[in-house]
């Protein structure tokens, strides 16, 4: 299979941010407390939506590869950081310690169809095995709705 290129345009003023990606347009912003505009979510909340739906997408796509009756998801995605890494102290990483995914799936599966649904879009999903690569305490929690 070929590779995929990825590819956004920006503009940015000041903290906002105006991405463009395949003709959808994508705001990210800071709070007016930091200088922002705040008409869209910061980089951080930004990144954790990515996530949310990349593993959508995954899970999505591997249900079907497996059989899996999956009707929908809801995610409650929580990262914790330092912000001094990011404020300059290089003796703090300035990205997460750790990222906690509760999702609260409607199926009519069992926990153990459920669990190898999770198993197989976390070590699928770019966007969790990148966090996993930069040593991010990941942890997933995903529970039958």
């Amino acid at each position: 299979m070929a590779k995929k290129i990825e590819r956004i345009t920006a503009t940015s003023k000041g903290m906002q941010t105006i991405a463009d990606s395949k003709g959808h347009q994508v705001i990210i912003d800071e709070p007016k407390q930091m200088g922002g505009k705040d008409e869209g979510a910061n980089p951080l909340g930004s990144f954790l939506a990515s996530l949310a739906g990349c593993e959508n997408a995954i899970a999505n796509m591997v249900a079907k590869e497996i059989g899996f009756d999956l009707q929908g998801i809801e995610f409650d995605i929580r990262a914790e950081m330092n912000p001094e890494g990011m404020m300059g102290n290089k003796d703090v990483r300035p990205y997460f310690q750790s990222v906690s995914i509760n999702a609260r799936v409607k199926t009519s599966e069992s926990e153990e169809r459920l669990t190898e649904l999770q198993q197989i879009v976390d070590s699928r999903c770019p966007i969790y095995t990148v966090l996993e690569a930069a040593n991010v305490e990941m942890t997933p929690n995903w529970v039958k709705e």
